[in-house]
């Protein structure tokens, strides 16, 4: 059974940092593309980055480029999200996903995991 576990969320005020962890289960995250999405109050979920699974190239929204960065850790099976100079604008659910192995970028395919609340706030 596949399982994404997300951590690290909390309160943060503006322009602090956090990290977000994406530990797997029941797959070796290594072998596929992982992003992360994020779901504001009464918005939809964006995507905010990924690594791509056709060739583990990243990518990032314009609203985060230059702030966040994605990273892995393979030996435990572990995505990253290291978030930089957040903004009140940062607030929001964030999730990690699976990449669906058709997507040439950041579209998410079947595996989620519960989300991890980030507020940015002073």
């Amino acid at each position: 059974q596949v399982q994404l576990v997300e951590s690290g969320g909390g309160w943060v005020q503006p322009g602090e940092s956090l990290r977000l962890s994406c530990t797997a289960s029941g797959l070796y995250l290594r072998y596929y593309g992982v992003g992360w999405f994020r779901q504001g109050p009464g918005e939809t979920r964006d995507k905010i980055t990924c690594f791509r699974s056709t060739d583990d190239s990243t990518s990032y929204a314009d609203s985060v480029k230059g702030r966040f960065t994605i990273s892995r850790d393979n030996d435990k099976n572990t995505v990253y999200l290291q978030m930089d100079r957040l903004k009140p604008e940062d607030t929001a659910v964030y999730y990690c996903a699976i990449i669906s192995d058709y997507s040439d970028d950041c579209d998410p395919g079947d595996y989620w995991g519960q989300g991890t609340q980030v507020t940015v706030s002073s």
